[in-house]
C-alpha cells in the first residue's frame, strides 16, 4: 500500500474513532460544567429550505429540555458546490420534505413550487425581529410557514445577518440549513435529531418524554407479507465511492429477500467522476455522519481507502462481470468491495487488494480480473444514471420500487411502505 494511501486510512480511522469521539464529548462536557453554562445548541435556519420548516417545529420541545438554550442563526441557500444540480435538488427536497412531514405528523405548507422571493425576504425580516425579541424558537415555524404561503408583509432581507450566519456555519464545518450544532457535532434536520436528543438525555438534559420524538426508522418486515412480491423488482442505484451505499446494501438485500422481490443492482459513476464537486467540508460531514449510521446498523466503518478513479473503474468492471453470473454473485461482490474500501482499509487499486475482494465474494479471480479490459460496464453505468435522473434523482443511494422512488438510505421506510402496500393488494 502506498504511503499516501496509508496516511489517508490512518486519518479516516481517527476521524471515525468512537474512543476519540467519546473522549472529546467528555472533555467538552467537563468544560461546560466547569464554566457553569447551559447546553448551547446553535440552530441554522434557511427560510427557503423545506427541511428548515420541519426542523423549526422541533425547536420548542428541544428548548424545553432541562438546561438547554438555542441560539438561532439565519443562513442563505447553500453555495453552488454544496448543491449540485441545484434545480433538481431543490425540486426533490420540496417533494421529500412533504413526505417526511407526513411521516412524522409535522405541518407542511404547499412545497410544490419554490418560495416567492419577496415572501422569503419578508419572512427573514420577521425572523430577525423574532430573534431580537427572544421569540425565534416560538415563532420560527409559523413565520416560515407564512412565507411558504406567499405572505408578503414587506421588509428587507437581512443580507448582513445572513452572511454572518453563513460564515459561522462554514467555520463550524457545514453547508446546509435546518441544521443543529452542539458541542462540536452536527445534526441535519429531523432525520438526525434523534442522535442529538439521545445525547442530551444521556447528559441529563431531558424533556417530556425523554425518548426521541423523531426516531430512526428501521425495517418492519411483517411476516404476513413475506414472499408476496415474487416477480416484482426493487432497484438500487449506488456508487462504489458512496459510504451511504455501503451501509444501505444489507437493508436493501433484506427488503428484497423478505418480500420475495428481485433486487436489481444499478451502479453509477461517482459524482466527482461525473463532474459534480464534493468539497472537503461535505466529505468530512458525510464520513462522520456515515459512522454513526453504520454504528446504528451494526456495521464496521472508518478504515477508508478512497477508491476514486481507477479502483472504482476496476471494481465496476468486475461487478458487471459478477452480475452477469447471477444476482447472488453481484450482491456478494458489491458488499465485499464497499466493505473493503470503507471498513477494512483494502486498496482496490492494487491487484492484491482487488483479488482479495473478488475471491471472498466467491468469484474466480482469473475471469474476474480479465473482465477489467471489457468496457461494456461504462454503457451500463450511463444507462443507470439516465434512469436515475429520469426519476428526479441524481445522488446515491437511490431506490425505486415500481411507482415509488426515493433518494437516500434514510427513506427505506418509504420504499417498504410501497412494498407492504403491494404485498397487501
Amino acid at each position: 500500500m502506498a504511503v499516501k494511501t496509508r496516511i489517508g486510512t490512518t486519518v479516516s480511522s481517527l476521524l471515525t474513532s468512537e474512543r476519540l469521539a467519546a473522549r472529546r464529548r467528555r472533555l467538552r462536557e467537563f468544560r461546560r460544567r466547569l464554566r457553569g453554562i447551559p447546553h448551547m445548541i446553535q440552530y441554522f435556519h434557511e427560510i427557503e429550505d423545506p427541511y428548515s420548516m420541519l426542523a423549526a417545529q422541533a425547536l420548542p420541545a428541544l428548548a424545553a429540555r432541562h438546561g438547554v438554550t438555542i441560539e438561532p442563526h439565519l443562513v442563505p441557500p447553500p453555495p453552488d458546490w454544496a448543491a449540485p444540480e441545484r434545480a433538481m435538488l431543490e425540486a426533490y427536497g420540496r417533494r421529500d420534505a412533504a413526505t417526511l412531514a407526513a411521516h412524522y405528523g409535522l405541518e407542511a405548507p404547499d412545497f410544490a413550487a419554490p418560495m416567492n422571493p419577496a415572501a422569503a425576504a419578508a419572512g427573514n425580516a420577521r425572523l430577525v425581529d423574532a430573534i431580537a425579541r427572544g421569540r425565534f424558537v416560538e415563532e420560527a415555524a409559523a413565520i416560515t410557514a407564512a412565507a411558504w404561503r406567499g405572505e408578503d408583509a414587506g421588509g428587507l432581507a437581512p443580507d448582513a445577518l445572513l452572511a454572518e450566519g453563513a460564515a459561522l456555519r462554514e467555520k463550524l464545518g457545514h453547508y446546509l440549513g435546518g441544521t443543529f450544532h452542539y458541542a462540536g457535532e452536527w445534526y441535519w434536520g429531523v432525520d438526525r435529531l434523534h442522535y442529538l436528543e439521545t445525547r442530551l438525555d444521556e447528559l441529563g438534559a431531558t424533556g417530556t418524554p425523554p425518548s426521541p420524538r423523531y426516531p430512526r426508522s428501521g425495517l418492519r418486515l411483517p411476516a404476513a407479507a413475506k414472499g408476496k412480491l415474487a416477480g416484482r423488482v426493487l432497484e438500487l442505484f449506488f456508487s462504489f465511492r458512496s459510504p451511504y451505499s455501503y451501509i444501505v446494501l444489507p437493508r436493501a438485500y433484506a427488503l428484497a429477500d423478505h418480500y420475495g422481490a428481485t433486487l436489481k443492482l444499478r451502479f453509477v459513476l461517482p459524482m466527482v467522476t461525473r463532474g459534480l464537486p464534493v468539497p472537503m467540508a461535505k466529505r468530512l460531514y458525510i464520513v462522520r455522519d456515515t459512522k454513526r449510521e453504520a454504528t446504528s446498523e451494526g456495521l464496521d466503518f472508518g478504515k477508508i481507502v478512497d477508491p476514486l478513479g481507477r479502483p472504482v473503474e476496476r471494481g465496476l468492471a468486475v461487478l458487471a462481470h459478477a452480475i452477469a453470473l447471477g444476482d447472488a454473485k453481484g450482491r456478494s461482490f458489491a458488499f465485499s468491495f464497499l466493505k473493503g474500501v470503507f471498513a477494512e482499509g483494502i486498496d482496490a487499486g492494487e491487484d492484491a487488494g482487488l483479488r482479495l475482494l473478488i475471491e471472498r465474494a466467491g468469484l474466480e479471480a482469473g475471469p474476474a480480473l480479465a473482465a477489467i479490459a471489457n468496457g461494456a460496464w461504462r454503457v451500463m453505468a450511463e444507462d443507470n444514471r439516465l434512469a436515475m435522473v429520469g426519476e428526479g434523482l441524481w445522488g446515491v443511494p437511490s431506490l425505486r420500487f415500481e411507482e415509488t422512488s426515493t433518494w437516500g438510505q434514510d427513506r427505506l421506510w418509504l420504499i417498504e411502505d410501497a412494498m407492504i402496500a403491494a404485498a397487501s393488494a
